[in-house]
This record gives C-alpha cells, sequence and structure tokens, in this order.
C-alpha cells in the first residue's frame, strides 16, 4: 500500500513538473497592458500642421507631417481609415513637391506595401531611384518591395549593394534575408545586432520594431522564454502594441494551451485595435476551446470588416485560406488565389493556387505547381503543409515524409489545430 501511494506521489510531481515546464508566461507580467485605453489619433501638432492643409494647399512640409501622423495612427490602432488617409496626404505631396520628391516617392510608396499594393510601391521607388537623393534608403525600399513580389535574386542585388554591418536598416534585411533562405540561426544573430544598435542610439521606434521581430524569429526557433521576454520589452515602451499583446496570446495559447487565457487577451486587444485578422485568431482559439458559437461570431465579424472596399487586396490570402479550410467555397479559392499570384508572384501565394486545384480534385495541376514554384522555394510550415497534402495525394510519399518530419518541429508555429493534420501525412 505504502508502495502505492509512493507511485501516485511521484507521477502527481512529476506530472507538476512536466506541466510547469511549459507555463512560462505569467498574468502579473502582462495584465497591467490589457486596461490600456485607445489610442490618441489626434494632437496639438497634429491639429496645427493639418490646418494647414486647404484645397488648394502647396504647403509640402504640412502634408510630409500630417501623412506620417496619419500612419502612426493606423498602426496604434488598426484602422484602415488612417492608412487611407496617409494615401491621399502623400499623393498630394508628389504631385507639388519639387524639393525631397524622393523621399515623398518613397513614403507613399511604403504606404502602398502596407495595403498589399505591391507594384504600385514598385513603380514608385523606380521614380525615386531616378531622383539623386537619399539613395540608400531607396536601394533599401527596393529591396524590401522585390522580396514582398518574389523577386529574390532582384532583391539580393540591391541587399549586396548597401551591405553595411554598422548600419541598422541594413542588418534588419539582411536578417529578413536570411529568414527567407531558412538559415534561422543566422537571422537571429543580424537581428540581435540590430537591436543593440537600436538600443545604443535610444531610438524608441527601432527598439520596439527590434523586440517584436526577434520576439517572432525567437518563436520560429523554439525559443518561447525568449520570445517571450521580448514581447514583454515591448510593451514597456508602448503600453498599447496590439502585435505584443498578439504575441504573448499566442505563446499562451500554442504554446502553454490555455486557450481560455488566449482569449481574454485577445478580447483586451479588440476593444480598441480595430484589424480583421486579429478575429480570425480569436476564432481559431475559440475552436479549439470548442466554443463553435464564439468561434462563427468571430468569423462573422471578419467577414464584414474585411468587406470594406478600403482593405482592397490587404486580406486576399486570409480569404483564401478561408474559402479552402472552412467554407469548401473552392472556385471562389482559386478566382482569388490566381489575382494574388498575378498581385504576388511569392511561394506563399503559389501554394494557395496549387491547393485551390488540389481541392477543386484537379492533382496533377495541382503538384505542377508545387514542383515549380514552391519546392526548394520556401521554408514556411504552412506552405510546406499544402504541399505535403499535395505530394502524398500524387504518390510522392518520400517527399510527404520528409516534410512531415519537418512540420513535427513546427507546431508551435502552425499553432495546436495543425497536430491531426500533420498526423494525417
Amino acid at each position: 500500500m505504502r508502495y502505492i501511494t509512493i507511485c501516485i506521489v511521484l507521477f502527481f510531481l512529476s506530472s507538476c513538473k512536466t506541466e510547469s515546464e511549459h507555463l512560462l508566461t505569467n498574468k502579473e507580467d502582462y495584465d497591467k497592458y490589457l486596461a490600456s485605453e485607445p489610442s490618441q489619433t489626434t494632437s496639438k501638432y497634429f491639429e496645427l500642421w493639418n490646418s494647414k492643409i486647404k484645397p488648394d494647399s502647396s504647403q509640402l512640409m504640412s502634408f510630409g507631417i500630417v501623412g506620417g501622423e496619419y500612419d502612426r495612427y493606423f498602426k496604434s490602432t488598426g484602422d484602415i481609415q488612417y492608412l487611407k488617409k496617409a494615401e491621399q496626404v502623400l499623393k498630394k505631396a508628389v504631385d507639388i513637391a519639387a524639393i525631397g520628391k524622393a523621399g515623398y516617392y518613397r513614403a507613399l510608396a511604403r504606404n502602398y506595401i502596407s495595403q498589399h499594393r505591391f507594384r504600385e510601391a514598385a513603380q514608385l521607388a523606380d521614380s525615386a531611384r531616378t531622383i539623386n537623393s537619399g539613395i540608400d534608403q531607396t536601394l533599401g525600399l527596393m529591396f524590401d518591395v522585390n522580396m514582398e513580389l518574389g523577386n529574390y535574386d532582384k532583391a539580393k542585388t540591391y541587399l549586396d549593394s548597401l551591405k553595411n554591418m554598422n548600419d541598422f536598416a541594413y542588418l534588419i534585411r539582411v536578417s529578413k534575408w536570411n529568414d527567407h533562405k531558412g538559415d534561422l540561426d543566422t537571422t537571429i544573430r543580424f537581428m540581435e545586432k540590430a537591436k543593440k544598435k537600436a538600443e545604443v542610439a535610444k531610438s524608441e521606434s527601432l527598439r520596439l520594431w527590434s523586440y517584436t521581430n526577434l520576439a517572432d524569429y525567437y518563436g520560429h526557433a523554439g525559443r518561447i522564454k525568449d520570445s517571450y521576454e521580448h514581447y514583454l520589452k515591448a510593451l514597456e515602451l508602448d503600453p498599447g502594441n496590439a502585435y505584443a499583446k498578439k504575441g504573448i496570446a499566442w505563446i499562451v495559447f500554442s504554446y502553454e494551451k490555455k486557450a481560455g487565457e488566449a482569449m481574454r487577451i485577445l478580447d483586451s486587444v479588440t476593444k480598441n485595435y480595430k484589424a480583421p485578422d486579429y478575429y480570425l485568431l480569436k476564432a481559431e482559439v475559440a475552436d479549439f476551446m470548442g466554443d463553435d458559437l464564439k468561434s462563427l461570431s468571430n468569423f462573422d465579424t471578419y467577414f464584414e470588416m474585411v468587406q470594406n472596399p478600403a482593405y482592397g487586396d490587404m486580406y486576399n490570402t486570409y480569404n483564401v485560406s478561408l474559402y479552402l479550410d472552412r467554407t469548401d467555397q473552392f472556385d471562389k479559392a482559386l478566382k482569388l488565389s490566381r489575382k494574388e499570384v498575378g498581385n504576388r508572384p511569392t511561394p506563399e501565394s503559389y501554394s494557395l493556387l496549387a491547393y485551390s486545384h488540389f481541392k477543386k480534385g484537379d492533382k496533377e495541376k495541382a503538384l505542377e505547381i508545387v514542383q515549380e514554384y514552391i519546392e526548394g522555394k520556401t521554408f514556411e510550415p504552412a506552405i510546406l503543409l499544402y504541399a505535403a497534402e499535395i505530394y502524398k495525394a500524387t504518390g510522392q510519399i518520400e517527399k510527404a515524409e520528409a516534410i512531415k518530419t519537418e512540420l513535427a518541429e513546427a507546431i508551435y508555429e502552425l499553432g495546436p489545430s495543425s497536430e491531426g493534420s500533420i498526423a494525417k501525412l
């Protein structure tokens, strides 16, 4: 009897230890940030410069400052109206600028990148390049745009032309390049160098950018504790930062499997932050909780929000994925994925096109796309998961098995619901 009691105690202690190893977050770390007030979307500074803009205005400095403020409001609220207002102001600045025109081209191009209008952004970057001003900034923009368009050889050429290990802008781009190549250790090493540069410079915006991006990379590398600590660092700088809160919610959900707590965090974010994709994450968490009503409610909110024409093509990839995996609207998925390939011919876009053909029963076409546009060109787990399904269905068993082995280590990144899909490969 004593032996049985000892075994039970040891089992209990072992269970507690295993559970505690997967519980690295603490409500006390982040609760103080969840009650943040709505972001301010005006200021005396903004009103002063905005008042200088008239229908026939030529106050160039006003346009630049007001456009920058609108962009800042968009980032803090997620409200698409501010991104569109920034576009309007920057287009006017481009039209009237005689001096500093390259800078306005670049600013408008970045606005278009945020709107997923990548080809228009590329045209503006080309226009900026014809002006001999801010050359390195333009080359950095050319790298960014070509990465978004899947022109990786061109992007590498621009990156090489910028090489400067003492420059923050170069370090973050070479980090992104190595992430594209699948070299996560090198990605993190360069991003850590960029973080140190930002901290030495005492730049709040660069530090915030560094902390959130490094947190993402740490998560991909399975360094969850480091990821969590850097999201907290971001919140120390910006208590209202929705992206950092979303990152913590993902850790709580995907790593710790505490769906209810993750939902509490996300509910606090969506009170003030208005971006459609946050509701998709809430729907995924609700699915995991078995709360069908809450899941459906969040999907409905998402679909209602993206009906706003101001979003344009920003949520195409999300919509295609939903048509394929949630609503079984395969014709819609195929049509929209073709459009997205035209907008942005990257492995991600091609994976959606391939999977759309696959879901419609055209397995050979799906395989053809995978072999030509995806195989050996990406290391993104979500893309590889679609590819593995197509390989398996077309008899490419060894390739499917190889990907399955890789994906077993990417469950945190893909989310708890991916375990079943991976197991079926």
